[in-house]
């Protein structure tokens, strides 16, 4: 993370600036947050891409379809530009984790253990675009972050924006050469077997330090990457030997023979590379990388609340996406429970937009700790609507804050003010206003699901199995609260750092 330049503006689309994350071929990525404090990567895109005919078009309409990948994998979109802002730029959930491709830059190639992990959680990464009925077509090893719980699979939105088959010009390929598929090198239409050919090649990366058509500390042309990859067989020197038939099957210059995803990801299984074992395969010292990043993006967080005033212009969003343009409403539709007849026509309409949620990764870091506790520090009570919250309240005042272990069942709800946290018979946890309209969910659903706010500060929806379906990605922080504050907002804060926002205030 870098200090803003004198050059940079201090806000975009009312999003205040808090530092450089880095830049890349679509533009240059700041840290954000929105105003209840949530981290956001804000990424703009290059003038030159959005001057493209159809581009703004084509951009609006991948990032709704990014979000019809609704996995661990995958980070969630906060926000977009209106139609004619410029810059465009995208707003998602910050991860803090350093990519791949500075990781190995640094660090040099993964252990085997690590690689074989980063090879399932990718190969399910890809799976999950691919069961969306996408292509993610810029698979490297700059979108790939190595976060904490498992690695994220990121920008595939911007990168089908400006890959489009119709917006293909003869010698233009969007992405890093050195990871393209030949298919796409040459200007087809890239589909979920390119994806599978450009996975292989970040494997090989991540276990030599290079990709498969490059040598070892050489700088080439783009040109030459693009020939080497069209015409010539890939160097697997320094792959692991169980992995070698596998990422040799998957860099097949012909797609049709490749294996798909869910094939390469079965053959890891029986080989033993499955999901859920990155924390304990992962370098030792990227822990210790992580929880830096957080540090570093709290105290520009804290400097910022304290000294930067909110910009001019259209509010933040709080912790959602605005719906798409043209029309940019508060409160997506598909947040209400299915059971609601009267909004049954606009919820088939968007059930595939998921972008109202505050979620996070399913199964992040969200290990059941401790037993159910016998009591809590709030009472449980059926989900009815409560009275608003007396007005003479100070916004920030909490009117209700619940410790650790605290759990709701299917049914059960706990009210404060003009809030209802539910969690609901169809598995789904929401929070909703005085008039039981849904401001918030998890987007979970399933018989016999409950809620666990952890003693390590996670609020976390289990299935019956106990398989963790949604989590706030807040744990490592004991003694957390949970509170609910007369503004509406529901937070879990740390002494006097807030860790997760509902983003529900008034």
């Amino acid at each position: 993370m870098k200090n803003l330049q004198p050059s940079d503006p201090t806000s975009i689309g009312a999003y205040p600036l808090l530092g450089r994350l880095g830049a890349g071929g679509m533009g240059q990525v700041f840290l954000s947050r929105t105003g209840s404090g949530r981290l956001l990567a804000l990424k703009t895109i290059r003038d030159d891409l959005s001057s493209e005919p159809g581009f703004e078009e084509r951009f609006a309409r991948e990032i709704r379809n990014s979000d019809r990948v609704r996995s661990p994998w995958t980070v969630t979109v906060v926000d977009y530009s209106a139609p004619g802002q410029r810059p465009q730029w995208l707003a998602t959930e910050y991860v803090p984790a350093p990519s791949l491709a500075d990781w190995v830059l640094s660090r040099g190639p993964l252990p085997r253990n690590a690689l074989l992990s980063l090879a399932a959680e990718l190969g399910a990464a890809v799976q999950a675009v691919h069961q969306a009925g996408l292509a993610h077509r810029d698979v490297k090893p700059g979108n790939v972050l190595l976060a904490r719980d498992r690695p994220r699979l990121i920008d595939f939105g911007v990168a089908r924006a400006a890959d489009d088959s119709r917006h293909t010009r003869l010698g233009v390929s969007v992405g890093s050469p050195g990871f393209l598929a030949p298919d796409q090198a040459v200007g087809a239409v890239a589909a979920e077997p390119a994806d599978v050919f450009s996975l292989a090649s970040v494997l090989v990366y991540a276990a030599t330090g290079r990709g498969p058509f490059s040598r070892a500390g050489e700088q080439v042309p783009a040109a030459t990457l693009l020939y080497r990859v069209v015409h010539e067989e890939p160097d697997l020197t320094g792959v692991p030997p169980e992995l070698l038939p596998l990422l040799t099957a998957c860099l097949a210059k012909d797609p049709a023979v490749r294996p798909t995803a869910a094939q390469l990801n079965a053959w890891l299984a029986e080989r033993g590379a499955r999901t859920g074992h990155w924390q304990q395969a992962c370098p030792p010292d990227l822990a210790g990388e992580v929880t830096q990043a957080e540090h570093s993006a709290r105290t520009l967080t804290d400097i910022a609340q304290t000294s930067v005033a909110a910009p001019a212009g259209r509010a933040p969003a709080p912790d959602t996406l605005l719906a798409a343009p043209p029309e940019r409403r508060r409160r997506p539709a598909w947040l209400l429970p299915t059971a609601i007849a009267a909004v049954a026509v606009t919820a088939a309409v968007v059930a595939t937009v998921h972008f109202g949620t505050q979620r996070s990764s399913a199964e992040s870091s969200p290990s059941r700790q401790g037993q159910p506790s016998a009591s809590a520090t709030a009472s449980k009570t059926p989900s009815t609507p409560s009275a608003s919250a007396p007005e003479s309240l100070a916004p920030g005042t909490a009117l209700k804050v619940i410790e650790a272990t605290f759990e709701l069942a299917a049914g059960e709800s706990v009210v404060a003010g003009a809030r209802t946290l539910a969690m609901q018979e169809d598995g789904n946890l929401v929070i909703s206003d005085e008039d039981g309209t849904p401001l918030w969910a998890t987007s979970t659903k399933g018989e016999g699901n409950s809620t666990r706010f952890q003693p390590d500060g996670n609020l976390v929806v289990y299935n019956s199995g106990g398989k963790p379906l949604w989590s706030s990605r807040s744990n490592g922080n004991p003694g957390a609260i949970l509170v609910f504050q007369a503004d509406g907002n529901v937070l879990i804060k740390s002494d006097d750092t807030v860790l997760w926002a509902a983003g529900t205030e008034n």
